[in-house]
């Protein structure tokens, strides 16, 4: 007998008015479509749900401003006040730095001793690659610091790294304590978590607001925001590490009699030794990028120098000093990752103490020698100008050339995209009512994540309205959608062919990692180039900065499917192209996804530094904050952008779990 024809689910109405019918058997599409409806009705009658009205905003951002400046002048108990403590502080913390910098480019003063010659620091670089990589890392270390002696940039690229050698180690151990409190208590875990999240998603520059207020301008107050910048992921990965020892070896420690500390300590921590030390990477990673911007709040260094070159758009200099932060990233990137993978020499323990420390010695005798060369020619103490190069002029004037030439091809599609595509769709945006907007992003979080989410999303929208930040939200949304889109139209077939070729995967994976190395300042070079200011520039500096997570988790998910899985669409017969899109595509779904997730975020994360060639959005809101010391301004902004990201990340995360469980994988 046959069966009566049945209309597909996504086709049929829903029955709106069954008792019985509950919320999520009604399709998204519709509830969409109620919620678009009743919210247009809304702002028709009643102009408030468009824009929110400036009487009935929230003041928060003058109660914080208030707040941090009684904080800094009047707050206190007693006779002793708080700016006695950040002052305490910064004193104590300026030690380290004085004496780091005494090393690398000052020399120490009081005993009149001469800094570390710059041969000594690129030779030390060379036995530092060696000893954790071999010899191409050896010369490729001491190449990349030989480009800042050659190009004048020396003293200035050890100002930058001072910061770094003194703030990673304040990271490192402050994310180590956190990360183990966490891992031992669940409710320091319930509170630090949401705490990473909101730092993570939190622009680097919203950091440097606060810290202004209480600690001024100049080095401390950059090694403090760098230091509070850097942790988070430092603590993630100590989670991480210690929750996935396994378990057989953390019940050998115990059986064999260690104790708590001793469990911790020599078995767990040197069981997640790999995940611990790509901790560290990312700490020095988020370090110099943290350096870089800190050189609006008085940091000196290379991220001072480029800037002051960016403003003044000597773009030839600004070239040479931002290759001068690449090769100190790239450095200290490739270090770290091979210490990370560096086996353990068993076989050396047997062998001489001379033997064991030949990189030591090697370091000893490397110094003697240079400060010996030092002694008696100044060149090898620090390289005068007249012995370094630069194309800085040379660079600007093929510049000037190139732009000349080729302004009349640049211009018309400039335009062409500004005017007929990117300007409707910013006043499409503008034109959506903030209550559509609430309605649809907790109609989502309900459908994805349940009411939890559907309440935390709501709650962080209807926040940003209250506060007055919307239409600054709302152009932040409009870039990095529209850098979003492009991103995942470049990086999804990128990462699907990648995946088909191992000779196309190496040069793109090694690409994406040494993209991943740049700060985000650097970006901002070739934009100013090419395309000079506006909504354009700002997108295509955040595409450049956020495509590599797009590529590498395509790349990632498609690698990681099962050969079961394949194996079983060739046998049904399937072509090339529907095994891709009916196979392989869904089951990569979720990880193509979190690629989306982490190109949201760094997209979120580079708005705030497009802000310094020009926009209207949050990102603007926090670099104007900073001259005037509009605390409110700076950190409501800051936490605008961590909220979009934050509602991003849910909602995307609440998809990829259900599409997981679908598949029987999580």
């Amino acid at each position: 007998m046959s069966q009566p024809f049945q209309m597909p689910r996504f086709l049929a109405a829903p029955r709106l008015l069954s008792p019985r019918l509950s919320l999520a058997q009604v399709p998204l599409i519709w509830q969409f479509a109620v919620i678009i409806a009743l919210g247009l009705a809304l702002s028709a009658l009643w102009g408030g749900a468009l824009r929110w009205p400036e009487a009935w905003v929230i003041p928060m951002r003058g109660w914080i401003t208030r707040f941090f400046e009684w904080l800094g002048e009047d707050a206190g108990i007693g006779s002793y006040k708080v700016r006695d403590l950040t002052r305490f502080l910064a004193d104590l913390l300026d030690q380290p730095l004085t004496w780091a910098e005494y090393l690398l480019y000052r020399g120490i003063r009081p005993l009149d001793l001469p800094p570390l010659p710059w041969v000594s620091i690129v030779l030390g670089a060379a036995i530092l690659g060696h000893w954790v990589g071999g010899w191409r890392l050896a010369l490729f270390s001491a190449s990349c610091l030989l480009y800042l002696a050659v190009f004048g940039l020396w003293r200035d690229g050890m100002r930058t790294l001072t910061i770094v050698i003194v703030a990673v180690p304040f990271a490192v151990s402050i994310g180590l304590w956190l990360g183990i409190w966490a891992v031992r208590s669940r409710r320091v875990a319930a509170v630090v978590s949401p705490m990473f999240d909101l730092m993570q998603a939190t622009p680097h520059m919203a950091y440097l607001v606060p810290v202004v207020i209480l600690f001024g301008f100049g080095q401390v107050p950059a090694l403090i925001a760098t230091v509070i910048f850097a942790m988070p992921p430092m603590a993630r990965c100590v989670i991480l590490a210690l929750q996935t020892v396994p378990p057989e070896i953390t019940e050998a420690g115990t059986m064999s009699g260690c104790t708590p500390r001793q469990l911790l300590w020599k078995v767990q921590i040197p069981a997640g030794k790999r995940i611990l030390m790509l901790g560290v990477n990312q700490v020095v990673m988020q370090t110099l990028a943290m350096v870089v911007i800190a050189s609006l709040v008085g940091a000196t260094g290379l991220g001072q120098q480029l800037l002051t070159s960016l403003q003044q758009l000597k773009l030839g200099a600004a070239v040479e000093q931002g290759l001068g932060i690449v090769m100190i990233a790239i450095v200290l990137d490739r270090v770290t990752q091979a210490w990370a993978n560096r086996p353990t020499d068993y076989a050396a323990r047997g062998r001489s103490w001379r033997f064991r420390h030949r990189h030591a010695l090697a370091f000893g005798a490397a110094l003697i020698v240079s400060f010996a060369l030092a002694a008696l020619f100044k060149e090898a103490s620090v390289l005068p100008k007249r012995l370094t190069v630069t194309f800085g002029t040379q660079m600007d004037e093929a510049v000037r050339w190139f732009a000349k030439v080729s302004y009349d091809y640049i211009q018309p599609v400039r335009d062409f995209i500004t005017v007929e595509m990117l300007i409707p769709l910013r006043d499409f945006c503008l034109a959506v009512p903030w209550v559509v907007v609430v309605g649809l992003v907790g109609a989502a979080g309900l459908r994805l994540g349940g009411r939890g989410t559907a309440l935390l999303c709501m709650g962080l929208v209807l926040g940003i309205v209250l506060f007055g930040f919307w239409e600054p939200a709302v152009l932040t949304v409009y870039l990095v959608f529209s850098a979003v889109v492009i991103c995942v139209c470049i990086g999804l077939p990128i990462g699907i062919w990648a995946s088909r070729s191992p000779r196309v995967a190496r040069p793109v994976m090694a690409i994406c990692d040494t993209l991943q190395t740049f700060p985000s300042f650097i970006y901002l070079i070739p934009v100013i180039m090419l395309l000079k200011v506006g909504d354009l520039s700002n997108i295509v500096a955040i595409l450049a900065y956020a495509t590599v997570p797009s590529i590498r988790y395509t790349y990632l998910g498609l690698r990681r499917i099962p050969d079961v899985t394949i194996e079983a669409a060739i046998a049904n017969g399937a072509t090339p192209r529907q095994r891709l899109f009916k196979v392989e595509l869904p089951v990569a779904l979720p990880e193509i996804m979190l690629g989306l997730n982490q190109t949201i975020m760094m997209a979120l994360s580079m708005v705030a530094i497009t802000a310094l060639i020009g926009s209207r959005d949050l990102g603007q809101e926090i670099y104007r904050a900073l001259p005037t010391a509009d605390t409110g301004r700076g950190i409501l902004a800051g936490l605008s952008i961590a909220a979009i990201g934050i509602v991003a990340d849910r909602l995307i995360q609440g998809w990829a779990n259900k599409r997981k469980k679908h598949l029987g994988v999580g």
